[in-house]
């Protein structure tokens, strides 16, 4: 009997440390999964119940984790930033530290003032090659208005005719009868007023701005409808570029605007070409009777053309040129207003390859308020004298003028304008 017992208790004895070497081999295997803990850049949640508005456009994003992650899985092919407004892919440096995961943007591929997709698929591994339920997608907006990428200069006239990206500034005397004065709201701070007589704004080394295949000009103007033809800026007139306004160019078409720009071409020769826009589709577009470059002119005829949209008040004025589809491209206030095909033109301008300074080698100034610079103009016809006073100088305000190296698109311009607008 005594055997019996002992053989009793020795079995459960056994039992009893099975069950807890098994507990406690369970318990050593840890998470049965990848969980994300927290989402932050800084101090904001990216993983919260509500999208944060306020990303800076330069973030480092932190991902925590529950467990230690296998770096060779944190790739670009697995996490993924995405623009809303294009759908390209933001390229990303991706590092991994145990159970941390830092994901930092390429500089200047984020901008300001748009959304973004923040994605990791289940192929994001743990070092044990634990996987996520289910993907992970997470979005948020950067701070401030809508910039796009490929920024070369912009002159947010703060007080000063400073170019804050490209360090395109005026030199100490450059800076002519300028004042500042609030601009279109709050967010846009203060703006360039020109008198429309002595006003200027002289950027050294010009030529550069406009030496590209592909090019935008973007700027807020509000002009002074007293003063009818006004050179709103210009490098050399068109042997480089110049954008022009005229409020009063007839009862019928009620305004224009113009770029002039001089053009490249495959046999290494140049040649200037107007992109302008008179707000009159009748006998405009090559369907219509007009020009047979002219693919598209909006009709502002009923509406009080396009002075309706510019004369003292702020407007939008956008113009592009895309050396792959040979186009040029007008948009006021967000809206595409006028294109033009230079394939349509035969040669040269079919053969277009950018815009291409032109000028003399010592008038490379880029000048705001008139057509070329004072003490070294290209043009000698009395029209363009800086002197005269009565000449088409520029008179209003101007804030906000940038310049791209590359086309932007409609939707990029309409991001801009409605991020921007008064």
């Amino acid at each position: 009997m005594r055997r019996k017992l002992l053989l009793i208790s020795t079995i459960i004895l056994a039992l009893a440390l099975s069950v807890g070497l098994n507990s406690c081999k369970k318990s050593d295997n840890g998470p049965s999964n990848l969980t994300l803990v927290s989402l932050k850049v800084g101090t904001i949640d990216l993983n919260g119940a509500v999208s944060p508005s306020n990303i800076p456009a330069n973030p480092t994003i932190i991902a925590t984790f529950n467990t230690n992650v296998d770096q060779t899985t944190a790739t670009n092919a697995n996490i993924t930033l995405t623009r809303s407004y294009d759908g390209a892919n933001v390229p990303l440096t991706i590092t991994v530290a145990g159970a941390v995961v830092t994901i930092v943007p390429t500089a200047g591929a984020i901008g300001n003032g748009a959304l973004f997709t923040l994605a990791a698929s289940t192929s994001v591994l743990s070092t044990g090659k634990l996987m996520m339920t289910t993907a992970l997608s997470r979005t948020f907006t950067t701070v401030g208005t809508f910039v796009p990428t490929g920024q070369i200069a912009h002159w947010n006239f703060e007080n000063n005719a400073i170019d804050s990206v490209g360090g395109y500034n005026p030199t100490a005397s450059g800076v002519i009868a300028i004042t500042y004065a609030a601009s279109r709201n709050a967010a846009a701070g203060m703006a360039a007023q020109f008198n429309g007589t002595t006003s200027l704004i002289e950027i050294p080394n010009g030529d550069v701005l406009m030496n590209t295949t592909d090019f935008t000009l973007a700027f807020w103007a509000k002009e002074d409808s007293s003063q009818h033809d006004q050179f709103v800026m210009g490098l050399a007139a068109w042997f480089g570029f110049q954008f022009e306004i005229n409020n009063d160019f007839g009862a019928s078409n009620a305004g224009e605007c113009k770029l002039a720009a001089q053009y490249s071409n495959v046999s290494d020769t140049s040649h200037s070409q107007d992109l302008w826009f008179n707000g009159a589709a009748t006998n405009s577009t090559k369907d219509n009777g007009g020009w047979k470059g002219w693919t598209y002119c909006k009709d502002l005829t009923g509406s009080g053309g396009l002075n309706a949209l510019m004369q003292n008040k702020w407007a939008h004025f956008v113009a592009t040129y895309n050396s792959a589809t040979k186009l040029g491209t007008i948009y006021v206030n967000g809206v595409k207003m006028k294109e033009q095909d230079f394939n349509l033109y035969g040669s040269p301008m079919s053969n277009s390859t950018g815009l291409i300074y032109n000028g003399a080698a010592l008038n490379k100034q880029f000048v705001f308020g008139f057509i070329q610079d004072k003490t070294s103009p290209t043009l000698s016809d009395s029209w363009a004298d800086y002197n005269v006073t009565t000449n088409s100088h520029y008179k209003g305000m101007l804030d906000d003028v940038r310049i791209f190296h590359r086309a932007l698109t409609a939707v990029e311009i309409g991001l801009i304008y409605n991020s921007e607008k008064p």
